[in-house]
């Protein structure tokens, strides 16, 4: 609640009066312990015995950047938003310096392009001297003169970007303000009463007669159009190095904008490709387990066809019989040492295949000449006649 802004506050350039503060310096006034000891339930009243004990001005300082007093109390006018007559009270204060200044600078913030020039150009004749803290905590001499001057010409005071105004120029074109006039003007008017007056008896009754003197109101004139050059010419620099500051610092933001950009695309397209890269991997990856599952299948496969071909084949051989005749040839109780049958097998094997061989090689042909041609193909090894 006590950082809120008042209910009753109007927007200030279409926003919170608050927001002209930064968002970071804005949360640094926040946590000060100044701002919450000194400017708590702080009002318009008693605002101006605290702005009466300000012995400084400036923005942040040090390493950690604190705001000083002197932005508390602009941030507490700024949430409160004091009159606009308190406030001109405040910039035609000439006993304290800061609350002045204080008032000066809220004006530049929250006030019409016509009020900051109106108000402010007067106190360029102010040559009392401030206090200014540094960034670095240091104290540095300055006068409210320049400080106007900063607050008129520049972009930022006080680690505050200074809202942006019209030209003064344009502003006398329009007809809301008068041509500027030279506070040394009046210095002049008097030095031209001060001669007129030294001037002889004579010369004033020539004076009288013949009016005044040609080459004196030239002179005057001349001296008048200078004054008015002058000051043209100075608001035409302040306005072209106005616009150089803003030109410089629209070129500044683009180019951040660019980095900015750049730095997206190069980021979307890293994780364009961190993405493309993890596609491709798990792909790869299903790839190798599709066919490590074929190679499983397939392994699995010809192990159960080489399963029931040799269950097939147990099975032909257990249905053919030759089972039956292996197992009864070796159920078959063994032969007894003495039985004379033993010996006998063996010879009668032999017998038969020595027939057979000689059935083979037809020595055995009843022809003579055919068994003794059969003889000598057998013993040259090829097949022997057959006639």
């Amino acid at each position: 609640m006590a950082n809120r802004t008042d209910p009753a506050a109007k927007s200030i350039r279409g926003t919170n009066p608050q927001n002209l503060v930064e968002k970071i310096l804005r949360s640094k006034i926040y946590q000060n312990t100044y701002w919450k000891e000194q400017c708590f339930g702080l009002t318009a009243e008693t605002l101006v015995d605290k702005a009466m004990e300000l012995d400084h001005l400036g923005g942040t300082y040090g390493g950690n950047r604190k705001p000083t007093p002197f932005m508390c109390l602009v941030m507490k006018m700024l949430q409160i938003q004091p009159e606009k007559e308190i406030v001109i009270e405040f910039i035609k204060n000439e006993d304290y310096k800061y609350v002045r200044v204080l008032g000066a600078f809220y004006l530049r913030l929250t006030g019409t392009d016509v009020d900051v020039y109106r108000y402010l150009e007067p106190l360029y004749n102010d040559y009392r001297k401030l206090r200014r803290k540094l960034a670095d905590g240091q104290f540095t001499l300055t006068h409210v003169d320049e400080v106007i001057d900063e607050l008129l010409t520049k972009d930022y005071s006080c680690d505050i970007a200074l809202p942006r105004v019209k030209r003064r120029w344009n502003l006398e074109s329009l007809g809301s303000l008068e041509p500027r006039r030279s506070a040394l003007e009046e210095d002049f008017e008097e030095e031209e009463e001060k001669e007129d007056n030294d001037q002889p008896a004579d010369e004033l009754e020539e004076d009288y007669y013949r009016g005044r003197s040609p080459t004196r109101e030239r002179e005057r004139d001349r001296r008048r159009d200078s004054h008015r050059h002058r000051d043209r010419d100075y608001d035409r620099d302040y306005d072209r190095d106005y616009d150089r500051d803003y030109e410089r610092e629209r070129g500044r933001g683009r180019d951040r904008d660019r980095d900015r950009d750049r730095d997206r695309d190069r980021e979307r397209d890293r994780d364009r490709y961190r993405l493309r890269e993890e596609k491709d991997y798990g792909r790869e990856r299903e790839g190798r387990e599709r066919d490590r599952r074929d190679r499983d299948r397939d392994r699995g496969r010809r192990r159960s066809r080489s399963r029931s071909r040799s269950r097939s084949k147990d099975r032909k051989d257990y249905d053919g019989g030759d089972y039956r005749k292996r197992h009864a040839r070796s159920s078959a109780s063994p032969r007894r040492h003495g039985d004379g049958h033993e010996d006998d097998e063996p010879k009668k094997k032999k017998e038969k295949k020595e027939k057979k061989e000689k059935k083979d090689d037809g020595t055995d042909h009843p022809d003579p000449e055919i068994a003794e041609a059969n003889k000598l193909r057998a013993a040259l090894g090829l097949k022997p006649l057959k006639v």
